[in-house]
C-alpha cells in the first residue's frame, strides 16, 4: 500500500473510530459527569478564572480543559458529543504529530504506520473518545516535544530553531493549564536523557530558556488571576494533588511499582505481540553505517524515562500512562518498517499469530459467557448488542487470518484494522450491567419533570456530579460524604455535605420538596434512617434510585 492511501486511510478511521460514534453511549459517573459539569457551571456562572463542581471550588485541575469543554458546549450544545469532542479532536491532534514525527524518516511509510498504530492501540481508543484530560494532555505533550525535536534538529541559532522553541515552551504552558506539573517532568525527563546521550551538554542550557520564557508567558496570566480570587489554590494544588499523589502511601488509586508492567499488554493491545519484531528492527537500523537515528533515540527516551516516573508514583490510574504511547508507536512503526525489509517475517507470524489466538480466546469467552452464562452472568440481555459484538470479533478473526497472508506493508493495515469495528460497537453496545453501574443517565432523565426551582436535592457522593448535570443544579446537597468536594465545602463553609441524621431531619422539614439520588447498595444500607419516601424508581440491582419524599 502506498504511504498516500495509508494516510487517508488513517483520517478515515480516525473520523469512524473517535468521532461518529461520541454521542452514542450516555455519561459516565464519575469523570465524564464531571468534565460536563464544571464546564456547564463556568458558562453559566460566568466565572472563567475558578473552576466550580456544585457551586463549590474545585482545585483538583488548572482550568484549560475546562475551557476547552466549555467551548465545546457552547459550540455544539449540552449533549454527550459536545461533552466528549475535546478528548476525540486531541487524540487526532496528538496522531497527526506523530504522523509528522514520523513523516522526517526517509521511508514515507513509516508516518501513517505510526498515526495508525497510536490510533488503534486499545488504550488509546478508549481514552479518546472519553471525557477526561488525559487525551487534552498527551496531545499537548505530544506537541511539545514535537516542536522541542524540530529545534534539536534545526540549524544552531537559527530563526528556525528559536521559532521552534518557542512553540514548545506554548505547548507545555497549555499542557500546564491542563493538569499542572507533570507538564514539566515529562519533557524534562526526555530532553535531558536525550541531550545527554547526544553529549550536548552545553545545550542543556542554551535551549532551555526560550521554551521557559514561553511557557511562563502562557502560564501567569491565569496563575495570578486564580490567585488573587482564590489564594489558597496554589497550595492544595501543589502540596495535595502533586506532592501527595506521587508520594504519599495513602495517595488516591495506589497501585503498586509494577502495576504499569502487568497492565501494559492490555493497554497496548493489539500492537503488543508485534513488539519483538519492532525490537529486531530497531536493532539492525541501529547497526546501519551512516544512519541518523536520532528519533530512535529521542522515542526510546520518550518513552521509557516517563513510564519510569509514571510506574515510580504512587497514585497509579491507566490513563495517566497515555503520553508513553506517542513514542510507542514511533518506535513500533520505525521497527517493523525495518524488519519487514531485512528480516524473515518469523517474529511477525509469531506475533499476528499470538494475537489470532488471544482474539480467538476472547471470542469463545464471549460467546460462552453469552449463551451459557458465567455464574449466571449475562453480558447482554438484548440481542442484537451480542450479536453485533459477535459480529466485530468475527471482522476482528477474519482482518487477522488475512494480515498473516500477507509479507509486505499490506500486513500491517489489516492488522491495525482489525479492532476496529470492535472499537466502534463498544460505543454503542456497552454491556448492560456497565449501564447499570456506570450511568444514571437514564433514570435522572425520567425524572426532570419532578424537579421545581423550589425543590431541595441530595445526592450520594458518587452521583452528584451527574444529578447537577443533568437537573442544572449547582446547590446540591451531598450525604454522607463530600469526596472530593469535602475541601471545597469545608473552604467556603458551605455546609453542602449532611450527615445521615442531618438528611432524615431536612427531609422530615421538607416534605413535599425533596429528592435524593443514589447508589441503591447505599439507600439499602440508609434505609433504617431516612423517612419512607412516597416513590422510589431504580435503574436496575446495582446502580442508582430516586427517590421522592
Amino acid at each position: 500500500m502506498k504511504a498516500r492511501n495509508a494516510g487517508l486511510l488513517v483520517i478515515g478511521l480516525f473520523v469512524f473510530l473517535y468521532i461518529l460514534p461520541l454521542g452514542m453511549r450516555p455519561l459516565f459517573v464519575p469523570d465524564e459527569t464531571r468534565y460536563a459539569e464544571i464546564p456547564r457551571e463556568m458558562i453559566a456562572g460566568g466565572n472563567w478564572v475558578v473552576p466550580r463542581l456544585d457551586g463549590l471550588v474545585y482545585f483538583e485541575k488548572p482550568v484549560l480543559g475546562y475551557w476547552l469543554h466549555a467551548l465545546s458546549l457552547m459550540a455544539f450544545g449540552e449533549n454527550n458529543f459536545a461533552v466528549r469532542f475535546p478528548s476525540a479532536l486531541a487524540a487526532g491532534c496528538s496522531a497527526l504529530f506523530v504522523f509528522l514525527l514520523g513523516y522526517r524518516e526517509k521511508d514515507r511509510f513509516i508516518a501513517p504506520l505510526a498515526a495508525l498504530i497510536f490510533l488503534t492501540c486499545f488504550e488509546v481508543a478508549g481514552v479518546g473518545t472519553f471525557a477526561v484530560l488525559d487525551s487534552l494532555l498527551t496531545c499537548f505533550l505530544t506537541g511539545c516535544l514535537f516542536f522541542f525535536f524540530q529545534a534539536l534538529t534545526s540549524i544552531p541559532d537559527s530563526r528556525q530553531e528559536k521559532m521552534n522553541l518557542v512553540l514548545a515552551g506554548i505547548f507545555c504552558g497549555l499542557a500546564f493549564l491542563t493538569k499542572g506539573f507533570l507538564a514539566i517532568v515529562v519533557p524534562a525527563l526526555t530532553i535531558f536523557a536525550f541531550l545527554i546521550w547526544q553529549k550536548r551538554f552545553l545545550d542543556l542550557f542554551r535551549l532551555s530558556w526560550l521554551p521557559l520564557i514561553a511557557t511562563i508567558l502562557i502560564i501567569t496570566p491565569w496563575a495570578l488571576a486564580i490567585h488573587l480570587q482564590e489564594p489558597e489554590f496554589w497550595h492544595y494544588f501543589f502540596w495535595e494533588e502533586h506532592v501527595h499523589r506521587f508520594m504519599g502511601e495513602n495517595a488516591p488509586h495506589h497501585e503498586a511499582l509494577w502495576f504499569y508492567l502487568v497492565a501494559a499488554p492490555a493497554m497496548f493491545f493489539p500492537w503488543i505481540l508485534l513488539a519483538p519484531a519492532a525490537v529486531s528492527g530497531l536493532k539492525k537500523q541501529l547497526r546501519k553505517i551512516g544512519e541518523n537515528n536520532s528519533l530512535i533515540f529521542f522515542s526510546l527516551c520518550w518513552l521509557l524515562l516517563p513510564f519510569a516516573f509514571f510506574s515510580l508514583s504512587s497514585g497509579k490510574l491507566l490513563t495517566y500512562i497515555l503520553p508513553c504511547f506517542p513514542p510507542f508507536a514511533l518506535l513500533m512503526a520505525m521497527g517493523l518498517n525495518s524488519y519487514l525489509k531485512n528480516s524473515s517475517h518469523r517474529l511477525l507470524r509469531w506475533g499476528t499469530g499470538g494475537t489470532l489466538l488471544l482474539a480467538v480466546v476472547l471470542a469463545c469467552v464471549f460467546l460462552w459467557a453469552q449463551l451459557v452464562g458465567l455464574n449466571g452472568f449475562y453480558p447482554y440481555v438484548r440481542q442484537w448488542k451480542w450479536m453485533m459484538v459477535a459480529t466485530s470479533l468475527t471482522v476482528m478473526l477474519v482482518s487477522l487470518i488475512i494480515a498473516r497472508q500477507y509479507q509486505d506493508r499490506t500486513m500491517f493495515c489489516y492488522f491495525g484494522l482489525s479492532p476496529v469495528l470492535l472499537l466502534f460497537v463498544i460505543q454503542f453496545a456497552i454491556p448492560d450491567f456497565t449501564l447499570e453501574i456506570k450511568s444514571p443517565e437514564a433514570l435522572l432523565n425520567r425524572h426532570l419533570h419532578d424537579i421545581q426551582p423550589e425543590t431541595l436535592v441530595l445526592s450520594g457522593e458518587e452521583t452528584v456530579r451527574a444529578a447537577c448535570w443533568y437537573l442544572k443544579r449547582d446547590n446540591v446537597f451531598l450525604v454522607h460524604s463530600g469526596g472530593e468536594l469535602t475541601y471545597g465545602n469545608n473552604l467556603e463553609k458551605a455546609g453542602r455535605v449532611l450527615t445521615i441524621e442531618k438528611s432524615a431531619k431536612l427531609i422530615e422539614q421538607n416534605k413535599g420538596k425533596i429528592v435524593f439520588v443514589l447508589r441503591k447498595k447505599n439507600f439499602e444500607k440508609w434505609r433504617p434512617v431516612l423517612p419512607e419516601p412516597v416513590f422510589v424508581d431504580s435503574n436496575g440491582q446495582d446502580g442508582y434510585v430516586f427517590l421522592k419524599f
